[in-house]
């Protein structure tokens, strides 16, 4: 592990050199870089020969800070020092979750660096439509007054969720507006099963990707996480053939 600076804070960092185009693997809320998707792409890369880069957010992981001062936009500005700093060249950006709402904002910011993008269950303005426009009013009433509510997992305990983070979302909303400049090529994987983050949130994503290479994935079977052994395997498929496709 490596650490990096970024504005005075750190970061942690793994990196493979390699051939580049790379992967840049973006992970989803309260995950970080040793999971098991990030993990899987990092050995498919040393397989490949390629340069793979993972880190933690601030407050996620082995990066320091506090998981309640997380925002989005801290998220994307992590991502960009990452991209600046530590990447040689163009990469693919993995974006799992919350971490496909980093790729495509950190895909809008720098189009020259990245080349393409894999989704898997992305979660762009999941603040927004997931959270706030689905709360009762007596829970957004409390997110108000106290500054922070707890959210229920089922994989941990339970998280909070700041009032910061849900009024930080808001200025990095991408499905409010009818087309969305991303226009490297896109492929989203989506499990049908999906509990957190719904299926169709891909479908109104693709349709206002400016890009005309989207190819969307649905998983009949799958659920949020898409780590099972097939899921995997439809994931290195996508990252091998994007990875062909923008290689020079």
């Amino acid at each position: 592990m490596e650490t990096i600076r970024c504005d005075g804070r750190i970061l942690a960092v793994r990196i493979r050199k390699g051939r580049t185009p790379g992967v840049l693997f973006l992970p989803g809320f309260r995950s970080d870089m040793e999971g098991t998707k990030a993990t899987f792409l990092d050995a498919l890369c040393g397989r490949l020969g390629r340069a793979c880069l993972r880190f933690d957010y601030r407050g996620h992981g082995r990066s320091p800070g506090r998981f309640e001062d997380f925002t989005i936009g801290g998220g994307l500005a992590d991502a960009l020092c990452v991209l600046d700093r530590a990447a040689d060249g163009p990469v693919v950006a993995v974006g799992s979750s919350m971490g496909g709402w980093i790729a495509l904002l950190l895909a809008r910011a720098r189009p020259e660096r990245v080349a393409a993008l894999v989704l898997i269950a992305p979660a762009p303005d999941f603040t927004e439509r997931l959270m706030w426009r689905v709360w009762p009013e007596a829970k957004r009433r409390e997110l108000r007054e106290r500054g922070v509510v707890w959210e229920p997992s089922d994989h941990e305990g339970p998280v909070p969720v700041t009032r910061t983070l849900i009024e930080d979302g808001r200025r990095h909303l991408l499905l409010e507006d009818a087309s969305l400049p991303v226009r490297c090529p896109v492929h989203v994987l989506h499990g049908m099963r999906d509990e957190a983050v719904p299926w169709e949130l891909s479908l109104e994503l693709a349709a206002k990707l400016e890009t005309p290479h989207v190819t969307v994935e649905l998983v009949k079977d799958g659920d949020h996480r898409l780590s099972r052994p097939q899921d995997l395997a439809r994931l290195e498929r996508a990252v091998v053939r994007m990875l062909e496709e923008v290689s020079p």
